[in-house]
């Protein structure tokens, strides 16, 4: 059942992504705003590639907490691009971008890389933690029910809120209980003073809309690193071991190079339903 609670659980942890629904949901639990016991500890899974933005967030909202943030990391996913593309290994890298492949002379055909980011960068770093907290090895049988997650989805996203898929750790989702949406959040936040986050995801990451590309432009630092790596990827890849087939990656749906997209077009113009494929609830919330 989605949203269930565990039944006498050993730990409780609050997934915290730093954006705007995380956030509020850990401010709420601090304030003893949601029902039953708080969080145990909240968990920050950190890809090394979010914006400077998210960490000075992350500065300003960890003070504020009632209870500790355990800072996670399963490696640096800039610094993974940038080994994976100069080896030249033959084989695509964990992020979702869009492709572009030589199928005939002359011929082409789009398609999107495999998305396994979350999985690698946020959720098994979270749960190996969860794992250490309760105590026990990587291989060590776990009673169900032994952990509660809290996970900071809102109304207007509820088809993200998916249940838990290992037996030991039970979702549960307050803002759904509190029946709060984006805007609800950030109401809520204002209404006490606190800072309203920006949106939390990797700086590189292809579900971005035109918007927050825009949003990252303006930002001449990150926004040179990230088009410099958008170029790195651009690096051919074999499928399949095959030399007749190549795919080249892009950071934009438009696949071409992202310092050459046209960002004036609205939001998600061009880019289809992206929220669809959103990170399963972990990222961005």
């Amino acid at each position: 059942m989605i949203g269930a609670r565990a039944d006498r659980p050993d730990l409780r942890v609050l997934s915290l992504g730093a954006g705007v629904q995380s956030s509020c949901m850990a401010l709420m639990a601090s304030r003893g705003d949601i029902d039953g016991p708080r969080p145990d500890f909240a968990i920050f899974a950190d890809t090394g590639w979010e914006p400077q933005h998210t960490y000075d967030y992350l500065a300003y909202l960890e003070p504020l907490l009632a209870f500790p943030l355990i800072r996670v990391s399963a490696g640096n996913l800039r610094d993974d691009l940038i080994a994976r593309s100069s080896a030249r290994s033959g084989r695509f890298t964990n992020v979702p971008f869009f492709l572009q492949t030589d199928t005939k002379p002359g011929q082409v055909r789009d398609g999107i890389g495999r998305r396994q980011c979350t999985s690698h960068y946020k959720i098994e770093p979270i749960n190996r933690k969860v794992r250490e907290l309760l105590g026990v090895g990587p291989r060590a049988r776990v009673r169900a029910g032994a952990a509660e997650t809290w996970v900071g989805i809102s109304v207007d996203e509820i088809m993200r809120a998916t249940p838990s898929k290992i037996a030991y750790s039970v979702k549960r989702f307050p803002l759904l209980e509190a029946r709060m949406t984006r805007r609800d959040c950030i109401a809520w936040l204002e209404a006490r003073q606190y800072r309203v986050p920006p949106k939390s995801a990797c700086l590189g990451c292809p579900f971005h809309s035109n918007a927050e590309w825009r949003a990252l432009r303006s930002r001449p630092e990150e926004w040179a690193d990230t088009v410099a790596i958008d170029r790195l990827i651009r690096q051919p890849i074999d499928k399949a071991g095959s030399p007749t087939l190549r795919a080249r990656q892009y950071m934009h749906p438009a696949r071409v190079p992202l310092d050459e997209v046209d960002l004036s077009t609205p939001a998600d113009a061009g880019q289809g339903d992206m929220f669809n494929h959103e990170c399963e609830g972990m990222c961005g919330l």
